[in-house]
């Protein structure tokens, strides 16, 4: 593929084709249905279709339409996984802009060592905000997720454990109030019956607020 612009409009398309894909698994699509989903004509539609054959990334047929190829379908696969991750990230940050269009855009910025990074440091969620699926991790990332600790928020962390604090996604409001619970940044949590602990004095705190501290299994 190309970089630049351009190839942000290949992700693109291979992204729709492989949502046409998670809903009807080796169906084609046809142009006309991919230009409407996309708002584009179906001339750029066609055009684009084309290009990504051309490359490898999509069997098509004229008039009957186009299904991923194995190397298609890994490439949309990836971008549908960043898309998705960066959609968690946003809901757990304090953001209040448009979750799915700027989602959009953070995901052309991933490589794969950000990949890795954000998986491990969201627990390598398996579900979207929607609740739909987050599509694996290629053979490359997977193997590094499961070597590297994954990073866990306090309110899903393991109970008996104990974990480091390594990152608070806050406001400086809420994180003012953490800080008065002597909540910090490589404090020490452990959780037992359902109670939190932080450096061995009790920690009360909202379960909304336990979700934007997150720690590292020690």
């Amino acid at each position: 593929m190309v970089t630049g612009h351009f190839q942000e409009y290949e992700d693109e398309y291979l992204e729709t084709l492989y949502e046409f894909h998670e809903r009807a698994p080796g169906a084609r699509v046809r142009n006309g249905e991919l230009a409407n989903y996309l708002d584009v004509s179906p001339a750029s539609a066609t055009e684009m279709v084309q290009r990504l054959a051309k490359n490898g990334f999509v069997d098509y047929v004229p008039y009957k339409g186009t299904c991923l190829t194995e190397k298609g379908l890994e490439h949309g696969m990836m971008m549908k996984r960043r898309h998705r991750l960066a959609e968690v990230l946003l809901t757990k940050l304090p953001f209040e802009g448009d979750v799915h269009e700027t989602a959009c855009r953070l995901e052309h910025a991933f490589n794969d060592d950000l990949e890795l990074c954000i998986s491990l440091l969201l627990g390598n969620p398996k579900l979207d905000p929607s609740g739909r699926n987050i599509p694996p991790a290629n053979s490359r990332i997977a193997h590094k997720l499961e070597a590297e600790p994954v990073l866990s928020s306090l309110a899903s962390f393991e109970t008996s454990k104990e974990g480091e604090i390594v990152l608070i996604l806050t406001t400086s409001v809420e994180r003012e109030i953490l800080e008065q619970c002597g909540v910090k940044i490589g404090g020490i949590v452990t959780t037992k019956d359902g109670e939190y602990w932080c450096d061995g004095e009790p920690l009360q705190i909202a379960d909304y607020l336990a979700e934007k501290i997150i720690l590292r299994c020690i």
